[in-house]
């Protein structure tokens, strides 16, 4: 009895519940603009040398081949003229000024700052600094959501992201940008995990799949849209306020959201959570009495108890086992999170229209989600995500072999990697969450988010290797994606098994001797995403 029981009474996903979910939903979309953003801010575009001849309003069209030929050496490795060096006299001689391609993303902050040749670098940084940003932002603002309640934690970060998203297109030079982005990156954390957190607490446990999908659907709609604001938009600085500032709109959520119900429970904040409870009943035109809400929300609240364990990540590997599993469970999260944000920010090395290529990317993510929808809880975790990860490694491999004239079958194999990808990717959540006994669940997601972090902070050096070789940052990805669903093929199917709670249960779980674990089948699809909500809050873990 408790909360869970409460939400049949005023409706599964009643009326009001479907308003406040689908308002709660939006803001995936500003965070898809902020963690894709720097695709089109600091894209890099064509560049050469300026020569000594050329006025300062010249174009990177306007030399001839011929002209390329006299004033250019040429790059074997890149298979151009180079961009970094030209000749005067009889000398070669590096790069003073540079003349820059506008025509494809106008004038971005590689233009603006310079950011070419031994300073190309600095790109990949931006990136990857932004994505320690939404790492710390995760445990942060997790951590606060849990202490200090979901609304309030969703406001500070939207005025935050605000705030900094206005700084970044207003700063003087980079690193001053790259922090103001890092800070956005952080909130969007704040943003989306609390905003997707709430919308979850709300709806019944065997609605949370559903509710969990659609809701990252909207942040790949907010993925695409992105590249539409690009394409018109061709200053990165007006880029940057285009991207921001929608999020005034989401300030009026101050008297459209409430608090949750849950989290107000748990706070004992009882009557609070009655009084809103109603409201909802209300809204659905359901009555409720407060003798119904007392005789089922007084098992909600519980005193601590100070003498409970409390695990700590280094538990998972002091059982030979668990530990087993919970390496191939950490490293698939490296290889997921590399691999999504990977091919999500290599759109511009791909060959084609880059803002066609970046709306595909997008656009593969919402099958992925409807695969998920119809398969998770008939053809099993394992089979889905493993399946996801070795179609994605074969698909992404295969670009290895295709012949340089057929560039578009690059691009094809690149996008059914993408969507492969994102499906593995939704499907690790739960069936993660499903592997760790409920004694070190928390702990254990918590270090699968952190490898997963990691994973997303190396992968915009792997795309600087694209200028070596273009394939190269896909065989990368693809051959960690492999590895990562052949590994996982040993773990044990969870879907309608009895979860482990004790580490000795942990231990034995999946091993043939333990047929006694295979008890009566419980659909865990409902209990197991509420725990798997609790765990997002407190450790750190937010959809994407």
């Amino acid at each position: 009895m408790g909360y869970d029981d409460v939400i049949p009474l005023i409706g599964d996903f009643g009326r009001y519940q479907k308003r406040i979910y689908f308002l709660l939903c939006l803001p995936a979309i500003l965070c898809a603009f902020h963690k894709l953003g720097n695709v089109f801010l600091i894209a890099e575009p064509a560049y050469r040398c300026k020569l000594p001849s050329e006025f300062s309003n010249a174009t990177y069209q306007d030399l001839s081949l011929e002209e390329l030929n006299k004033s250019y050496p040429w790059d074997s490795l890149k298979k151009n003229f180079s961009s970094c060096e030209m000749f005067l006299g009889n000398a070669t001689k590096k790069c003073d000024e540079f003349v820059y391609d506008q025509t494809v993303y106008g004038y971005t902050a590689v233009i603006e700052w310079e950011l070419t040749c031994e300073k190309a670098y600095m790109i990949a940084t931006g990136n990857s600094l932004f994505m320690v940003g939404v790492m710390l932002g995760s445990i942060i603002f997790g951590q606060l959501s849990d202490k200090y309640g979901r609304k309030k934690i969703f406001f500070a970060s939207l005025i935050i992201q605000v705030v900094f998203g206005l700084i970044a297109a207003f700063t003087p030079e980079f690193w001053s940008f790259t922090l103001a982005r890092a800070i956005v990156g952080a909130t969007t954390s704040g943003v989306f995990l609390v905003a997707y957190v709430i919308a979850l607490e709300m709806v019944s446990p065997k609605k949370r799949l559903l509710a969990g999908t659609c809701c990252q659907m909207f942040f790949s709609t907010g993925y695409m849209l992105t590249a539409v604001f690009a394409i018109y938009i061709h200053d990165w600085r007006d880029l940057q306020l285009a991207l921001t500032l929608p999020g005034l709109v989401f300030f009026c959520y101050w008297w459209l959201i409430p608090e949750s119900s849950r989290w107000l429970i748990n706070q004992n904040r009882v009557d609070e959570a009655k009084a809103l409870i109603k409201i909802a009943a209300k809204k659905n035109k359901i009555k409720i009495t407060d003798e119904q809400l007392d005789s089922l929300l007084i098992s909600e609240v519980k005193p601590e108890n100070d003498n409970a364990h409390k695990a700590n990540v280094l538990d998972i590997f002091r059982h030979s086992n668990l530990r087993k599993r919970s390496l191939i469970i950490l490293f698939d999260w490296f290889a997921n999170n590399i691999t999504y944000y990977g091919l999500s920010w290599n759109t511009n090395n791909l060959a084609g229209n880059p803002y066609i290529n970046f709306v595909i990317s997008g656009a593969v993510e919402i099958p992925a989600y409807t695969f998920l929808l119809f398969t998770l809880n008939r053809w099993g975790r394992k089979f889905v995500m493993c399946g996801c990860m070795i179609t994605a490694g074969v698909a992404l491999l295969l670009t290895m072999a295709i012949p340089d004239e057929h560039d578009w079958l690059v691009v094809t194999c690149a996008m059914l990697g993408k969507l492969a990808i994102t499906a593995s990717y939704g499907a690790i959540y739960i069936f993660s969450t499903e592997q760790f006994p409920t004694v070190i669940r928390n702990a254990g997601l918590g270090a699968g988010s952190t490898c997963a972090r990691i994973g997303s902070i190396t992968s915009p050096y792997i795309n600087v290797l694209s200028k070596f070789w273009t394939p190269l940052p896909l065989i990368i990805f693809g051959s960690l994606a492999l590895i990562g669903g052949v590994m996982s093929l040993v773990l044990p199917e969870t879907l309608n098994r009895t979860l482990p709670e004790t580490m000795e249960e942990g231990e034995a779980f999946g091993k043939k001797i333990k047929k006694e674990l295979k008890k009566e089948e419980v659909p865990l699809n409902g209990n197991d995403l509420e725990k798997q909500t609790k765990v997002e809050t407190n450790g750190g873990i937010q959809p994407k």
